[in-house]
């Protein structure tokens, strides 16, 4: 007769416990000085957000394999398996596994696709092979993050992100500001189906081929991000953040328009909307500060930040009513996320991260929480071990209550207690002390 633990052994390799990473999208919103003019390149401005993700799977296999979930994972697997191959080669560990993409970012849209498929991936591995690799030396085996740093930050802590630019060394942009979006500002996105924007060769080719940023025009865009954009956002301020923001996109799209049709916007569509946003907003406001528009990197994405889900409906409503929503746009209000990627290991027997992965969910407390549940009803009962993870609450964490649990190694799952939490996930979420 088979006991438990021999009917787990004797389990097919491909249906044992799996590893899931998902991680936030982000928008660039703009270089500080992409020319140079003191020296230093670039310099980024970029903001995580909710509701684009990319989510991975990895799990054991009998022999290396990739697989996707629907066509748009499956266009990407290639990049997904020379991304594991780095790994690899990188750390030495060559075992085989059977990674699985279930959900991409749209590719060359504006969301940082490339980076953030390759750090979800070179993520899972590490954690996978317990290994202590920061996420800027992940993106450097990897080759990402070469211009801006705002993937790989908002990979590990999301919120509104200022970098200083890539070391001439190639070493990863510093992160010179991190500031928590206001949880009742929204970001109405604004997709282009028709169209893509630049990317790998053609993208080095117009950054080469363009005339430098002018000094001043540098100086000004560093100017308004100082003292409009990261005061507004930190104080809740928001109509010297949209004056800002939005300036901040005229300047770069006067100055990358050459390489865009000699428009500042890559998608005539998404320009013609986001711009009648702009003008609606600002003459309901009378002050001009009524929305922050502009373009995500080289688009076609466009975005319109707005100060609550209430004229972010009403500004979608405006739209469809004045007819400026052309058929192939795609128009999504979402929120700033101020949390980097999580992972939900069922293999897991102790879930505290180690200092390299995503920061703590709120509430964390490092050593004894090991559980996260958003369902009032659990309080007070205990966990199976496979369903414990440390990292956001999150709507697929399956629980179970029932006898007291005791870890691989000999801890015990005890019950839980609540803490009630602000944010854009306020309410009870229950934590599970271990011994």
């Amino acid at each position: 007769m088979f006991s438990s633990s021999d009917v787990r052994d004797a389990m097919p390799v491909e249906r044992q416990a799996a590893l899931t990473l998902r991680a936030p999208g982000r928008l660039h919103l703009g270089f500080l000085d992409p020319g140079g003019s003191l020296g230093r390149r670039f310099g980024s401005l970029g903001l995580v957000i909710d509701g684009f993700e990319t989510e991975v799977e990895l799990r054991p296999s009998p022999s290396e394999r990739v697989s996707a979930s629907g066509p748009a994972e499956q266009a990407e697997i290639e990049r997904a398996a020379r991304s594991l191959h780095l790994l690899q080669r990188h750390s030495g560990r060559g075992e085989p596994l059977h990674l699985r993409l279930v959900r991409v970012l749209p590719v060359h849209a504006g969301f940082g696709s490339g980076t953030n498929l390759a750090l979800a991936i070179g993520r899972a591995f590490a954690r996978w092979h317990g290994l202590e690799v920061s996420t800027p030396l992940l993106a450097q085996w990897l080759g990402r993050g070469l211009r801006s740093g705002i993937g790989i930050a908002g990979f590990d802590h999301g919120g509104l992100l200022v970098d200083g630019g890539p070391g001439t060394d190639g070493t990863a942009a510093p992160i010179l500001s991190r500031i928590a979006l206001p949880e009742t500002w929204r970001v109405l996105v604004v997709q282009d189906s028709s169209h893509q924007g630049l990317s790998g060769a053609a993208e080095r080719n117009a950054i080469a081929t363009l005339p430098s940023l002018p000094s001043a025009r540098a100086a000004e865009i560093c100017h308004q991000v100082l003292m409009r954009v990261l005061p507004g956002a930190a104080t809740a301020d928001f109509a010297p953040f949209a004056a800002g923001i939005s300036r901040v996109q005229q300047l770069l799209g006067e100055h990358f328009a050459p390489a865009q049709g000699d428009r500042a916007y890559s998608s005539a569509a998404v320009g013609r909307l986001v711009e009648w946003i702009g003008q609606h907003r600002d003459a309901a406001q009378g002050t001009g500060r009524g929305a922050a528009i502009g373009q995500s990197s080289w688009g076609p994405t466009g975005f319109a930040i707005l100060p609550s889900q209430e004229i972010a409906d009403a500004v979608v409503d405006a739209a469809r009513a004045a007819q400026v929503i052309a058929p192939s746009l795609t128009l999504r209000i979402v929120s700033g996320r101020n949390t980097g990627a999580s992972v939900i290991d069922h293999r897991l027997t102790s879930h505290t991260p180690h200092p390299a992965d995503t920061p703590p969910a709120r509430g964390f407390e490092s050593g004894r929480t090991t559980a996260v549940l958003p369902s009032p009803r659990f309080h007070g009962t205990s966990l199976h071990p496979a369903h414990v993870h440390a990292g956001p609450p999150d709507e697929s964490v399956r629980h179970q209550h029932g006898g007291r649990r005791r870890l691989p190694d000999g801890r015990a799952v005890l019950r839980c207690r609540s803490r009630r939490h602000p944010g854009p996930d306020a309410g009870h979420h229950f934590f599970a002390r271990s011994e």
